[in-house]
């Protein structure tokens, strides 16, 4: 039975779209839908895959949308504001009072129509936190801390945390610095980590892997997915440029976006020998080749902590590999390596202690880091989150008083 109310997604990521954020918002919306009305507002046209489609799924309405490279950030503001725009008048049409929308923070600016569209049609609000604005683009250098930038931005987000119900954080470290903005309160912070999308098991590394065999490399470092502003390209090229004269070791890159080409520029120039770059890998193709590597590195600039947490980490360890993680800490990712016992972190900034780290691994025979890997890999299920999302959105639903509190 569908409770009164219907819940609304409203996110620029959606299948046909193969991001990670895409997959993450079909399987709440399709989950969320087995017991309400779901409509999803999606930024990514062309036919659903099968599987989305049909009876008990969301009604998808395809917002028009086009996006510019992350490199041309005025072309790529402002198609994110006309995004930002259309969704806000298509929420207004939607948008019942005792309706619940939820979004998330791509693009950055979605978020503030989805919190005023909310407000205006009585209807409750939540945010699923996978990076903090503005201080993203603090840590990527593209703004200065106090500048007038740094302060619209915080004032912003005030008024937006004052009136969204609930925001998701998937990493514990995000609760500090939401806390200081003046809309936020600890009782909206509801903590609901992401989770593998490949089922945990120990993958064996075989001679026969079809992104090992081009290589005679004994020991292959891996370095997969989107690398945006807040991830640093240069300390794994550099660290690689350390280890160029150990021919036991090897570089093997897969991904896009700005990171990424900025890589290809760095070995147009230095023509390492110990490193490899492979297409884009499809879906269909990923658990073979996360698990071609020996060893995974996620490397983010310094001031990760509470700002970004990498989806990606979760299927690095449901396929049994260890990770080096360039970042603080406190930072979400760094906890559960440190606590689990599935790595390395590395101070930011620091490639001699990347390169350390790699050669450390290099050297290490150990298989019961990779059943820790797994092991934790299989508490961040998709189970546990999907039930932390229903009750909430159940929350949400029933809760209308909040509406008229606030």
């Amino acid at each position: 039975m569908q409770s009164e109310g219907k819940i609304v997604v409203a996110s620029q990521h959606y299948p046909p779209d193969t991001s990670t954020t895409a997959a993450i918002m079909a399987e709440i919306a399709c989950h969320l839908a087995a017991g309400h009305e779901v409509v999803v507002l999606s930024g990514s046209p062309g036919p659903l895959p099968a599987a989305l489609t049909g009876s008990g799924k969301p009604r998808v309405i395809a917002i028009k949308n086009r996006m510019a490279g992350k490199a041309a950030l005025v072309r790529r503001g402002a198609s994110e504001l006309l995004f930002a725009t259309r969704t806000f008048f298509a929420l207004i049409r939607e948008l019942r009072r005792g309706d619940v929308v939820l979004t998330v923070t791509a693009p950055f600016m979605l978020p503030y129509a989805v919190a005023a569209a909310a407000w205006l049609k009585g209807a409750r609000s939540a945010l699923i936190m996978h990076d903090l604005f503005p201080d993203v683009l603090v840590m990527a250098g593209l703004l200065k801390p106090g500048s007038i930038g740094m302060k619209m931005m915080r004032a912003a987000n005030s008024l937006m945390f004052r009136a969204l119900n609930a925001v998701i954080t998937i990493g514990r470290d995000a609760e500090r610095p939401l806390l200081s903005y003046s809309g936020m309160t600890r009782n909206k912070i509801r903590f609901i980590p992401n989770w593998a999308t490949i089922a945990p098991g120990p993958r064996p590394l075989t001679s026969d892997n079809p992104f090992r065999t081009a290589l005679s490399a004994r020991f292959v470092v891996g370095l997969s997915g989107n690398l945006g502003f807040t991830h640093d390209p240069e300390i794994v090229f550099e660290a690689a440029r350390i280890l160029k004269g150990e021919p036991d070791i090897h570089f093997l890159l897969s991904g896009w976006g700005i990171g990424f080409e900025r890589l290809k520029q760095l070995q147009a120039t230095a023509n390492l020998p110990n490193v490899s770059f492979v297409a884009r890998v499809e879906d269909s193709e990923l658990e073979a080749f996360l698990a071609a590597a020996n060893l995974w590195v996620i490397p983010y600039r310094k001031d990760v902590a509470g700002v970004s947490v990498p989806s990606r980490f979760y299927n690095l360890l449901a396929v049994g590999r260890p990770v080096v993680l360039v970042s603080e800490p406190e930072a979400e990712a760094a906890l559960t390596v440190v606590e689990n016992r599935l790595g390395w972190v590395v101070t930011p900034g620091r490639p001699d202690q990347l390169a350390e780290a790699i050669r450390i691994a290099s050297r290490a025979i150990d298989g019961a880091m990779a059943e820790r890997a797994v092991k934790a890999a299989a508490r961040f299920d998709r189970k546990t989150a999907m039930n932390a999302y229903v009750a909430l959105i159940d929350e949400l639903l029933r809760n209308r008083g909040i509406v008229e509190q606030r």
